[in-house]
């Protein structure tokens, strides 16, 4: 079976163009960089092993198969499902957020 590829939702992408206009206002280019360099090594990790994040929040909520991988270096955490040649990255959350309410609604 070939390796998965990493693909993020919408939502995802919002969430990432977001803490990135936070950590650029608040801390500058260099952290903004680090950022995206701490989600391009989580998503490598997980498309490698998917199989590698948390399945708390897949009990708590309900959704099967949702996983949770907190980045590296960063306060905040990749939600995905593993579907076959995809690794789908539904939301990027700050983990000072309500994480069940954020991802509460997902289809």
């Amino acid at each position: 079976m070939a390796q998965p590829r990493a693909q993020l939702r919408a939502r995802a992408n919002h969430d990432v163009e977001q803490a990135l206009e936070h950590l650029l206002n608040e801390a500058g280019p260099e952290v903004a960089l680090a950022f995206i360099d701490a989600l391009e090594h989580g998503l490598r990790q997980v498309v490698r092993n998917p199989a590698l994040g948390s399945l708390r929040f897949a009990y708590e909520l309900g959704i099967p198969e949702l996983r949770a991988l907190r980045l590296r270096k960063f306060p905040h955490v990749v939600f995905y499902v593993h579907r076959g040649e995809v690794v789908d990255a539904w939301r990027v959350l700050h983990t000072s957020r309500d994480l069940p309410a954020s991802l509460g609604n997902e289809p």
